[in-house]
């Protein structure tokens, strides 16, 4: 199949117009999840897209609204004290978005896109695990509604349960999610949550389906210089969280679906995209926006062949704006259960007991993430920090321990260590050769193999040629062999005579 590089296609007309029926919905659910007002949600799903499709390298990426990023956005917006849905949270939500934005154009520009795969497996895993959790929990008294009182989201998601359900509402989000999984296996190209929500939209005009989402702004997006600048230092760590963890997602899908069709795509062209994106909707008071997995599936399927797919999504649903208080009446209820249908599939904690079943640390890492950020909620911005400190510790611990294997041959000790070799890990070698020479009091000579190293830095050569000075001073021969071809000249600079001659 032939892709167009630069120019529109059929495939790329009908890939928007799906993307955009699907995106209008959702763009209201997620703004919700973020504390925003629907009508917002429509703004971030309308100029945002229209802005990356100028940059990014993707020919299927669909940019807007999406779960995570909003999650995100809730929880760096909590820890102002602010009150959802009000001015000041708006404000501060468009300040946070352009400040998103400013970070990922920075990183695009310096070509720093490998920092894109800085964020382990282990510590994205915990982390979507647990943020899915929470959203799901943030969603379900509004999907039954339940009237609770509790204080906490655990606690309230937990009273859902214990008290009556409004049958209107349960029955609105029964529906919703019958349709959307339903249809799913017709065929994933079918709208599912666009019938969803027409159909809910007739309940609601019909006084069916509990509390309506009320209000929706219909207007066209104004230039908005209302900035919060006073939380710009409050806002500076999550936003680089949001920047750097909600960009995981779609260089995720961006990554897989070029690999699938042995196309090429570019971190820092992407960063640039999203960026660009980010700083339109803070511009236009939205909030932060990522790259949408099940959109851009969409995209693909409906047969996008450019990256102006999602410039042409962007453009239908700006031009529906106008129109949307034709929304008002849709139920609560429908939007919650978007959201929990869109994110349940995220919930995997198996995938946690998978990644510790290959590496024990690795899975503590993982283990760590999760708990963290389900007990740091609304925080979980602080929760994935967590996580991250999680997995840059146990690495150092793990660079500080080498294996050190051990052989006796006539007079000859042989210790073959295995790891990284710098300063920190140097002392345990050394403590291995002086219970080895110790238990074996006639060796005359040291050979130290050094093929199962990984990496030997500066200090490390340093530190192995004080070793060799020692043990040479002590009267026993020592010499060196297997040197890893990448730190041969190193080796040769700094360890000089005890060097090998030959590499």
């Amino acid at each position: 199949m032939k892709h167009s590089k630069g120019r529109i296609s059929p495939g790329d007309l009908i890939a928007g117009l799906s993307v955009a029926l699907v995106a209008i919905p959702q763009a209201l659910a997620y703004a919700d999840l973020a504390g925003m007002p629907p009508g917002l949600g429509l703004v971030a799903a309308a100029l945002p897209p229209i802005a990356a499709a100028f940059l990014a390298s993707s020919r299927y990426l669909q940019t807007g609204p999406v779960a995570l990023t909003g999650l995100l956005t809730f929880s760096a917006l909590a820890s102002l004290g602010l009150e959802p849905k009000s001015e000041d949270w708006i404000r501060a939500a468009s300040l946070l978005a352009l400040m998103v934005g400013v970070i990922r154009l920075a990183l695009g520009l310096l070509g720093a896109g490998a920092i894109a795969y800085l964020l382990s497996q282990p510590v994205l895993t915990g982390f979507t695990a647990a943020a899915s959790i929470i959203i799901i929990a943030s969603q379900l008294p509004t999907a039954v509604g339940a009237e609770t009182t509790s204080d906490g989201l655990f606690g309230r998601a937990f009273e859902s349960f214990t008290v009556p359900w409004h049958s209107q509402a349960v029955m609105v989000a029964v529906i919703t999610a019958v349709i959307i999984l339903g249809v799913r296996r017709i065929h994933r190209l079918i709208p599912g949550v666009l019938l969803a929500g027409v159909i809910a939209i007739i309940l609601g005009a019909a006084g069916i389906g509990g509390q309506p989402i009320g209000e929706v702004t219909a207007s066209l997006p104004t230039l908005n210089l209302g900035f919060d600048w006073a939380s710009l230092p409050i806002l500076l760590v999550p936003a680089a969280v949001v920047a750097l963890v909600g960009f995981a997602e779609p260089a995720s899908i961006a990554r897989t679906y070029a690999a699938m069709d042995r196309t090429s795509w570019s971190a820092d062209r992407e960063f640039l995209a999203q960026g660009a994106a980010n700083i339109t909707a803070g511009f236009t008071g939205a909030f932060p926006v990522g790259g949408s997995f099940s959109r851009t599936g969409v995209a693909r399927m409906a047969g996008a062949t450019s990256r102006w797919a999602g410039g042409i999504a962007g453009l239908i649903v700006l031009g529906f704006l106008p129109f949307a208080r034709i929304l008002e009446d849709l139920p609560k209820a429908f939007l919650a259960a978007v959201v929990i249908i869109g994110v349940a599939p995220l919930v995997r904690p198996d995938r946690i007991l998978t990644v510790g079943r290959s590496s024990r640390p690795q899975g503590l890492v993982a283990l760590i993430t999760f708990v963290g950020t389900l007990a740091l909620n609304p925080r979980i911005d602080l929760g994935i920090t967590v996580g991250i400190a999680a997995a840059v510790l146990i690495h150092l611990w793990r660079e500080l321990h080498l294996q050190v294997g051990r052989d006796f041959e006539g007079e000859t000790v042989i210790l073959r260590p295995k790891g990284v070799l710098f300063f920190a890990s140097t002392p345990e070698m050394e403590d291995r050769l002086v219970k080895l020479i110790a238990q074996h009091p006639e060796a005359s000579r040291v050979v130290i193999d050094l093929s199962g190293l990984g990496r030997i830095d500066y200090t490390g050569a340093v530190a192995l040629r004080a070793l060799c000075e020692d043990t040479t001073a002590a009267g026993l021969e020592v010499s060196l062999r297997g040197v890893p071809p990448q730190s041969t000249r190193l080796v040769n600079a700094v360890l000089g005579e005890f060097a090998p001659e030959s590499q």
